[in-house]
């Protein structure tokens, strides 16, 4: 399925070299427009600010990384379409002061680990196939690390590089983290659109104004998304997954039915969204960075921090469209 998304280079941000171990609060913090373009598959201090900043503002790039992949220039060019903007491969300087504008705090904060995030319990090793998950009591996080960096919206690797030293089993250490838990929350969504070339859920205000932007995993070869309008039809917290035969899932084996207890490393991760075509739903994932870089079984992966805003902010009867392409015309600048 082809993807529209900018390939060539931008005009980027960059305060230090893309090296890891140079990362710090204030250089992310710090991190001013320049010139320069950083590598797509090196983590770059300036990027970690401009993902914090999209994924404040609702313009999710998925998993911040630091890297100036595929997700984060989608979540550019949605930014900069929103904002009437100019976006030619390029971040001008209109659009740097236009999303540093969206919030005046710090980026990078300091928090202090609590006893919930290391209390546990954790799985020793996540089973890669589907058959071994169905006897496990729960499908926690396999570590605290992997709890506070999914909270944080951010990698295991992008969490250990800003906190050098650092296990994230203490309760009571500070460490650093992106600033993201204070989200907008609470609007009224009248519509969802499903983006599947873009590989993209778009969300509506009753008045079509924009309102959030969220890079997705939409369906598969073996098993597309469906076409047209469904409808909400469910909303549900930790999710058991039932797997049925009939779906003939590629590495499944089971002829018979079973069920895979719920948790952050579920399947459809902490959320599901049920859609008026049976078996079809908007869910989270335990993989947030295979976000659009995979396929899924036919229903629309999130990460799971961007699918329990979805589904805090959707109600049952909400329209979803599937579409292909340029966004419709109802899409109203924010």
């Amino acid at each position: 399925m082809a993807r529209l998304f900018v390939a060539a280079a931008l005009v980027c941000l960059l305060s230090s070299p893309a090296v890891p171990a140079n990362f710090d609060a204030t250089a992310i913090n710090n991190a001013e427009f320049r010139g320069k373009l950083p590598a797509e598959d090196k983590a770059d201090a300036g990027i970690v600010k401009v993902q914090i900043l999209l994924d404040r503002a609702l313009f999710s790039p998925g998993e911040i990384d630091g890297k100036l992949a595929e997700n984060t220039q989608k979540a550019l060019r949605a930014f900069a379409d929103a904002k009437s903007l100019t976006f030619q491969k390029t971040i001008t300087p209109e659009l740097w002061t236009t999303l540093t504008q969206t919030g005046q705090d710090p980026v990078i904060t300091q928090y202090t680990i609590a006893a919930g995030d290391v209390k546990g319990p954790f799985l020793k090793k996540l089973p890669a196939k589907m058959e071994a998950m169905k006897d496990l009591k729960a499908l926690s996080y396999t570590s605290s690390q992997e709890a506070i960096a999914e909270k944080f919206h951010m990698s295991e690797a992008l969490l250990s590089a800003l906190n050098p030293g650092k296990k994230f089993d203490r309760a009571g250490d500070t460490i650093f983290v992106a600033n993201v838990l204070d989200r907008p929350g609470k609007v009224t969504i009248g519509r969802v659109e499903v983006d599947k070339s873009r590989q993209a859920v778009r969300a509506f205000d009753p008045q079509g104004a924009l309102v959030g932007v969220f890079p997705a995993t939409v369906g598969s070869e073996e098993k597309p998304t469906p076409g047209g309008t469904l409808k909400v039809v469910s909303v549900d917290a930790n999710p058991t997954y039932r797997y049925n035969p009939q779906y003939k899932f590629k590495g499944v084996r089971s002829k018979r039915p079973f069920t895979i207890n719920p948790g952050p490393n579920n399947p459809v991760g902490v959320y599901w969204i049920g859609l008026s075509a049976e078996g079809y739903g908007i869910h989270g994932t335990p993989n947030p960075g295979k976000i659009s870089k995979s396929e899924s079984h036919g229903c629309v992966r999130l990460t799971n921090w961007d699918a329990t805003w979805l589904a805090g902010n959707i109600k049952k009867g909400t329209p979803v469209e599937f579409v292909e392409g340029v966004p419709s015309d109802r899409n109203a600048q924010r």
